[in-house]
């Protein structure tokens, strides 16, 4: 990637967090816990998950920055979201922390040198080096992909209420 594709998808990055609260803005509350399916999240545990996918991205950032060539955390999203029981977490709170975990990365992102995104590190999930530039295409999708699910949700949730449940 070059550094104008870089800086736009750090831009992209930057704007994830309004993004999601824009489109959390058109969806009633009531909504947040519907399931569409068994086994697929509610909005409640997709923005749940968003807070804990989000710090650990800003860990890993932070870890391709400093510590190349090491190894990364790998984590099983659908264990965490069952066991640590998002339903149960605040959903505000999880706001929060996307936010700020969002917000200090990407004003972080805009002060490393050229240099920084030669780095890569071992990722358990990946045979191929993790570079920063992949970690970069990631994320920067990473709140969008989640959006369509959001939506998605709210979709399917209307369906269900105009057909009595």
């Amino acid at each position: 990637m070059n550094p104008t594709e870089r800086l736009e998808k750090i831009e992209l990055y930057g704007q994830g967090f309004d993004l999601l609260t824009d489109a959390l803005n058109d969806i009633p509350r009531e909504c947040w816990q519907f399931r569409p399916a068994p086994g697929e999240w509610s909005i409640h545990e997709v923005i749940v998950h968003l807070a804990d996918s989000e710090t650990n991205a800003a860990l890993r950032a932070r870890k391709l920055a400093v510590e190349p060539g090491e190894l990364l955390m790998a984590y099983d999203q659908d264990k965490w979201a069952v066991d640590l029981d998002y339903h149960s977490q605040d959903a505000d709170d999880a706001l929060q922390l996307t936010k700020y975990a969002r917000l200090t990365t990407y004003k972080w992102l805009k002060t490393l040198p050229e240099t920084v995104f030669q780095n890569s590190v071992k990722h358990p999930e990946f045979e191929q080096p993790y570079t920063f530039d992949l970690w970069l295409n990631i994320y920067s999708k990473h709140i969008p992909g989640h959006i369509e699910q959001i939506q998605n949700n709210y979709q399917a949730w209307k369906l269900a209420n105009r057909q009595g449940g």
